[in-house]
């Protein structure tokens, strides 16, 4: 393994994180005499489905993010709409584009069958957010558990707090400090993009209009992302060298100016942020170590425990 030192580091790093976590209520442990297979379950589930189609465990990472980032960890991306229920998945950053949401679906079904009304659809999420960042090659963490899933969903909040491919790194570093996240954290959470794609419309004003970005890469991607239509069409990783190996390859990129959003290459362009991309570009453990630390913050974001909010029997829908 070329992280030698990662998990011995890892396992300091979250004695550091004890106190906070445990004030929510979450714990490694949450399931283990309620629900003893939930992780195996989930795993097995989320492997099949990426066996299916190599993509979805990314598009999933990304269900984790936008879901903590709209008034916490609590699950309420996946509900849909309904005659009370203003969907997340309709906001703009999520239409057309939040995806994988069958697959939760499976697994939610399968531990309902296991353990009936037990294992919340933020802690699904949670959960394969870490297993698809290691089925990628990623870093491993120990996933915090006992979520409770929202009753409502935010639709406002949803177009409001969401990071979007257009944002400076004054937005991008406001945005992630109104959900207690540091610079630190926004710029190893970025590095997500390693694996996944992106939409026409997220890049295109970047290879039309910034300066910022290698002639060349511009013009190939201008090959395939017109100035006008094709928006939705799924187009280019995000990473243009291992779209489906979660590695450091994503800040190397930004290096030569080849981040594909925007958002990306802000963090490599004059800037406070560059020290920590060429950080993160020359040393892959220590961006596999700052990730693994930042991703487990990034779950704590507000949970509902305790008798708040219901453990839905459909991800979909309240109860």
């Amino acid at each position: 393994m070329a992280c030698a030192k990662l998990y011995f580091l890892l396992l300091l790093n979250f004695v550091g994180l004890f106190v906070n976590v445990y004030a929510n209520n979450l714990s490694p442990n949450f399931y283990s005499k309620t629900c003893p297979q939930a992780l195996s379950i989930v795993k097995k589930g989320l492997d099949e489905a990426i066996k299916n189609e190599a993509r979805v465990g990314a598009s999933l990472l990304r269900v984790h993010f936008h879901d903590c980032f709209v008034d916490g960890c609590d699950g309420s991306i996946l509900l849909d709409n309904s005659a009370t229920i203003q969907s997340e998945k309709q906001a703009a950053p999520n239409n057309n584009s939040a995806r994988g949401f069958e697959v939760v679906d499976s697994i939610k079904a399968k531990l309902e069958k296991a353990c009936p009304g037990i294992v919340s659809c933020a802690d699904i999420l949670a959960i394969i957010a870490r297993d698809a960042v290691v089925h990628y090659g990623g870093p491993t963490w120990e996933v915090r558990l006992g979520r409770r899933d929202s009753l409502i969903a935010n639709r406002a909040g949803a177009n409001k707090t969401i990071p979007a491919p257009s944002f400076n790194l004054t937005n991008l570093t406001s945005n992630f400090a109104a959900q207690h996240l540091s610079f630190k954290d926004m710029v190893v959470l970025s590095g997500a993009h390693t694996v996944g794609f992106a939409r026409c419309t997220n890049f295109r004003s970047h290879i039309y209009n910034d300066t910022n970005i290698d002639t060349n890469f511009a013009k190939s991607l201008q090959q395939k992302c017109p100035k006008t239509g094709g928006n939705n069409n799924l187009l280019q990783p995000l990473d243009l060298q291992t779209r489906f190996i979660f590695d450091n390859k994503y800040y190397q990129n930004l290096l030569v100016h080849k981040g594909l959003l925007h958002s990306d290459q802000q963090l490599f362009n004059g800037n406070k942020a560059d020290n920590l991309v060429q950080k993160y570009a020359s040393d892959q453990c220590k961006f596999f170590e700052d990730f693994a630390k930042s991703i487990v913050k990034m779950g704590n974001i507000s949970p509902l425990t305790g008798t708040n909010g219901e453990i839905r029997l459909n991800c979909r829908k309240p109860n």
